[in-house]
């Protein structure tokens, strides 16, 4: 089974221009991402303000954007806690997905210059080299690799869209990449993604990025099943 990450450590980094809430908020959002909170976990604003080293007022800030966005909710008065997604927003989140990954697909296909496509080629040698054991490390590859062929169909709306999509994946809990038989089945979609883009075929692009994303959620349901 894959070791859950242990929670962020160490103060915001100040600087860049980016206000300190605003840092908060990323770090939070990151760390939804790497799993370092699932759903149940809660939230207290002293314990994330003494984790990360800043003052309470940012942290209050971040978690309201997190609300806001329907990421946490209230726990009486325990604080926040991650929310739990229910089967109809699972649907509904890889019907959604299923859309948008496919978009980014065809789009690359288009667009993509050469040093992307070989770009996607060491991501994909990456994944393939990762132990079958590490299913975060293989799920950190799977994240980099959509997020380059969205970063390729050059749409800032549609990489913006993808990026708070990968949020809300991050309160599903484990990666799908714990299923057996996955790494090995994501590996061939993958390389017959790469192959279409690289062919200037939008067509079949979209249509393999779509049937690997139905694929995933296939596995969801199976761990979901078993909760």
């Amino acid at each position: 089974m894959a070791r859950r990450p242990t929670k962020t450590g160490g103060s915001i980094a100040r600087g860049g221009g980016v206000a300190l809430g605003e840092a908060v908020f990323r770090s939070l959002c990151e760390a939804l991402q790497a799993g370092s909170y699932r759903a149940g976990d809660r939230l207290r604003e002293e314990e994330v303000a003494q984790r990360l080293k800043v003052s309470r007022t940012p942290v209050r800030e971040a978690l309201g954007r997190l609300a806001a966005r329907g990421f946490v909710e209230p726990a009486g008065g325990r604080g926040l806690i991650v929310r739990n997604l229910d089967i109809s927003e699972v649907l509904e989140l890889y019907a959604m997905r299923e859309i948008m990954e496919g978009a980014a697909a065809r789009l690359a296909a288009e667009h993509a210059s050469a040093p992307e496509i070989d770009a996607l080629r060491d991501i994909e040698q990456a994944f393939v080299e990762a132990s079958e054991t590490d299913a975060v490390e293989m799920a950190r590859l799977n994240r980099a690799f959509h997020e380059a062929i969205c970063r390729a169909a050059r749409n800032r709306y549609l990489d913006n869209a993808s990026r708070e999509l990968q949020d809300w994946i991050a309160l599903l809990g484990p990666t799908t990449f714990t299923v057996t038989g996955r790494p090995s089945t994501s590996h061939r979609e993958h390389q017959a993604i790469i192959e279409a883009i690289a062919a200037r075929d939008g067509d079949k692009a979209e249509q393999l990025a779509r049937v690997h994303i139905r694929e995933a959620l296939r596995c969801r349901l199976k761990l979901l099943q078993k909760q």
